[in-house]
C-alpha cells in the first residue's frame, strides 16, 4: 500500500491564465498563484500536520515558489523541503510556450491525434503521460511514508491512475486545481 500523499499543484502563472502550455519551462507565480499558494498552505492543517511530514517538491521556480509560500503561510522555515527532479512536470517539447489555438492553426491534425491519445500521445520533442508515469514509477517505489508533495497537473494525473486507480484516459482530461490540496489515501483521491 503506498503512503497517503497531500499533493499540491502549483500556483497560477501568468502562461496558465494565458492558456500557454508550460511544461519544464520556469515560469514564476503571478499575485493569483501566490494567493493559491498561501491558501493551500493554510488548508493543510485541517488535514494534516505540515510540520510533521516531510515536504517533497519540483526542482522547477513556480514549485519551489508555492512550497516556500505554503510554508510560510503555516508558519514553518519556507526553505525546509526536499528537491526531487522526477517531480518535473512532463515536457511539451516545441509545444511549450504555445496556446492550443496556436496550435491548432498550425497543424490542426496533430493536435487532433494527441485529443484521440492524451495519454499516450508524444508532442515533438516532448513526454506523454505514458512517458511521465514511467519515470514517477522510480520515484513512488522508493516512497515509504505519508509526505506533502508540491508539483505539476501531469503528475497529479499519474498518481490518479497509480495511487487512486482511475483510468488513464480520465485521468489524462482531469481538471487539476490550483490552490486546492490532492489527498491521496487508502486507493483514493479527494479534493479538499
Amino acid at each position: 500500500m503506498a503512503p497517503a500523499i497531500v499533493f499540491i499543484r502549483h500556483g497560477e502563472t501568468d502562461w496558465n491564465a494565458e492558456g500557454r502550455l508550460q511544461g519544464q519551462q520556469d515560469i514564476p507565480l503571478n499575485e493569483v498563484g501566490r494567493l493559491q499558494s498561501a491558501a493551500a498552505g493554510r488548508k493543510l492543517r485541517d488535514i494534516v500536520d505540515p510540520e510533521a511530514l516531510p515536504w517533497l517538491v519540483s526542482p522547477l521556480w513556480r514549485t519551489r515558489e508555492t512550497a516556500e509560500i505554503a510554508r510560510a503561510a503555516v508558519g514553518l522555515d519556507p526553505y525546509a523541503y526536499r528537491l526531487d527532479d522526477r517531480l518535473k512536470e512532463l515536457t511539451f517539447g516545441s509545444w511549450e510556450g504555445c496556446t492550443w489555438k496556436e496550435l491548432r492553426a498550425v497543424d490542426p491534425a496533430v493536435v487532433k491525434a494527441r485529443a484521440a491519445d492524451k495519454w499516450g500521445f508524444v508532442p515533438p520533442q516532448g513526454e506523454s503521460y505514458a512517458m511521465l508515469r514511467a519515470r514517477i514509477a522510480g520515484w513512488l517505489a522508493e516512497q515509504s511514508q505519508p509526505m506533502i508533495i508540491v508539483s505539476h497537473g501531469g503528475v497529479a494525473r499519474v498518481l490518479l491512475v497509480d495511487l487512486a486507480g482511475w483510468e488513464v484516459q480520465e485521468a489524462a482530461s482531469a481538471d487539476i486545481w490550483q490552490g486546492k490540496l490532492l489527498w491521496f489515501r487508502a486507493g483514493r483521491a479527494d479534493w479538499i
